[in-house]
């Protein structure tokens, strides 16, 4: 007779089965924590077989991060360096010069990145700088770079202009669960969110959006925010999943760090619920070591941030991304 955990993967794998080939928007709670909580080498195996449904298990995409802005954000999110309201050492900086931008676009081109991300520290930007941030997002694409921005919230008019200007991407993180939300953020709800990434769809540009884990959060809060990405009305097409980087001066200084079977689990939920996204390793790979990057590759992480820097954190950089590609046998996407 079957045990109950024989007979949870029993029932598991047969739904997957008859609906593999489907992409959801109807997932609900119980749906996504039967997945989650399944044995870690059936969860595992699971989202590699949805992996190699959709992807080359061995190609992983190479994007690069750019801070065009650094510092002197009005919000208050407890995880961030660039907040002014914590004492974390950053000093402000004004907008990149197009040129500077256009230089750090040649140079990740060169390092293999398709995309090239570009983000500043504004609660959302200001018509006065539009004109600028229009002009990057032209000349990066006529590189043949793909484009993504991030620039806090946006009205619909922000929106059609980055289309117009050939904006392939736009990310906007949900961070956390709907519930934890506030404990994490103050000066904008969950649903100020979930509005801007509505204006993106509307506007034509591609959705880039996941999530921090290690912000204080259950496991059911990681479950939570995954499902409300996977019933959008379209899957991001990208979904970062950052692992927090304890910033001193900041209130999640003192962070417990992630378990790394945790955040395993979440990138394999992930790969399943939204089957066709990239599911990107964001922040936090620089305390990740080799095999527990190997792990997320494995449950379905197949994009990661390369370069030495993102925004104001540390990252491996292109020799150590070379050296792990090589060990684990994984190939960079090539540009289009």
């Amino acid at each position: 007779m079957l045990d109950n955990q024989t007979s949870d993967v029993a029932t598991v794998a047969g739904e997957m089965g008859q609906r593999q080939d489907e992409v959801r928007h109807d997932w609900s709670r119980e749906d996504a924590q039967r997945i989650y909580d399944l044995s870690f080498n059936e969860l595992l195996f699971r989202a590699q077989c949805v992996h190699r449904r959709h992807f080359d298990p061995n190609i992983v995409q190479k994007c690069q991060l750019l801070s065009i802005k650094t510092g002197g954000c009005p919000e208050d999110c407890s995880y961030c360096s660039q907040s002014s309201r914590y004492e974390t050492g950053l000093k402000a900086s004004k907008l990149m010069a197009l040129e500077e931008v256009l230089e750090g676009a040649r140079a990740a081109k060169a390092n293999g990145a398709t995309r090239y991300c570009m983000g500043a520290a504004w609660r959302s930007p200001k018509q006065r700088d539009m004109p600028a941030v229009l002009d990057m997002v032209r000349e990066v694409k006529e590189m043949g770079l793909e484009t993504c921005m991030t620039l806090g919230m946006l009205t619909n008019e922000d929106a059609t202009q980055l289309k117009s200007a050939g904006l392939d991407y736009y990310n906007h993180n949900v961070d956390t669960s709907e519930s934890h939300y506030s404990e994490i953020i103050s000066t904008r709800t969950f649903a100020d969110r979930l509005e801007t990434l509505a204006r993106v769809r509307h506007a034509g540009i591609k959705v880039c959006s996941g999530g921090i884990l290690g912000l204080g959060e259950t496991d059911a809060d990681r479950i939570d925010m995954l499902v409300t990405l996977a019933n959008l009305p379209e899957h991001p097409d990208s979904v970062p999943i950052n692992m927090l980087m304890a910033i001193e001066g900041t209130p999640l200084e003192g962070a417990e760090k992630v378990d790394a079977i945790g955040f395993v689990r979440a990138i394999a939920l992930a790969r399943i619920m939204m089957p066709k996204s990239y599911v990107r390793l964001s922040a936090g790979r620089s305390e990740m070591s080799d095999e527990l990057q190997a792990w997320c590759f494995f449950a379905g992480a197949n994009s990661i941030f390369c370069g030495e820097q993102l925004l104001t954190a540390n990252n491996p950089g292109e020799d150590a991304d070379d050296v792990l590609f090589a060990k684990l046998g994984l190939k960079a996407e090539a540009g289009g």
